[in-house]
């Protein structure tokens, strides 16, 4: 076997393996845009929502999409040590996290989707349903507040706590008579259930609890909020949120590290899609883009008789 044959059969023998391993590569992957199976991290204080897009997507396509839901920081760290790749968070990722992504050769899509809010709720015993921003501020800063018992937080590394103590400028980690739980669920039943606490949860859970925590949303009343600078209380209501009134406001983001193009892709363009809108639109939220609206214009009017 001369030279020239021998390379000619080292270099098919490389190119067949070269295909292999790209082709082993692709079909490796679990998902394309509407097809497949993929998991989504999603911060537990927006994941009424979250569910509710899922269920319509996967009924649209053949695609099943795996929820886990996580405080903000857990989500974070998963998506750093590459566990987590497609991620809805309430907020966007910083320039640090971003350049550690880009250190491992990831460039995250960053995509906003919609406009939540954070509620602060209170037993209905009390008939107060009005709370002054300054005075979250002040008790986060150990001021006493006599309209203030406690401050309860779902958790100590979730997105309404990061929130609430970049505005107070203090972590709410071992302050006096602040405490958290582990999700949004219990702070609504404890709140329910002891007078005197002001609960801090996301706006989602209010407009989409699931049906076993109607007993509790009874016992509890959703306060309107005065902003720092403002006069006038403004509850977190669609239309509050959308005109800027209402002073606790967050956008919504999904963030895509999967790197092709898969389900998170998939699954974002849903939602930022008219379908998707309209879904947040009638969860209580606001959407990122207004769904349009189709008028049509009849020539003739047909009148019906009353029977």
């Amino acid at each position: 076997m001369n030279k020239f044959v021998k390379t000619t059969i080292g270099f098919l023998l490389l190119t067949l393996l070269f295909v292999f391993s790209c082709q082993k590569k692709s079909d490796d992957r679990q998902d394309t845009m509407t097809k497949g199976k993929a998991t989504i991290y999603v911060d537990e204080s927006i994941l009424p929502i979250i569910e509710d897009g899922e269920a319509v997507f996967e009924a649209e396509y053949t695609a099943k999409l795996h929820l886990v839901a996580q405080s903000e920081n857990e989500i974070l760290n998963a998506m750093l040590k590459d566990t987590a790749k497609i991620a809805v968070m309430a907020r966007p990722l910083s320039a640090k996290e971003i350049k550690a992504f880009e250190s491992k050769k990831i460039m995250p899509k960053i995509t906003p989707f919609a406009t939540d809010a954070i509620a602060l709720i209170r037993n209905n015993t009390t008939n107060d349903t009005l709370i002054d921003q300054q005075d979250v501020i002040d008790f986060l800063n150990g001021k006493t507040i006599s309209s203030i018992k406690g401050l309860v937080f779902d958790n100590a590394n979730s997105s309404t706590a990061r929130y609430m103590s970049e505005m107070a400028g203090v972590s709410i980690v071992n302050q006096k008579n602040v405490f958290s739980f582990k999700t949004n669920e219990e702070v609504i039943k404890y709140v329910a259930e002891n007078n005197g606490m002001i609960g801090v949860i996301g706006m989602n859970w209010i407009y989409q609890s699931p049906l076993e925590l109607q007993e509790e949303l009874d016992k509890i009343n959703v306060l309107s909020v005065k902003a720092k600078t403002g006069n006038n209380y403004f509850s977190p209501t669609q239309e509050n949120v959308a005109s800027g009134n209402y002073p606790l406001a967050r956008h919504l983001y999904i963030i895509n590290c999967q790197g092709y193009s898969g389900l998170g892709m998939g699954f974002t363009t849903f939602l930022v899609g008219e379908r998707g809108q309209r879904i947040i639109l009638k969860s209580g939220l606001v959407p990122e883009h207004t769904p349009g609206r189709k008028i049509v214009i009849r020539k003739t009017i047909t009148k019906d008789k009353i029977k």
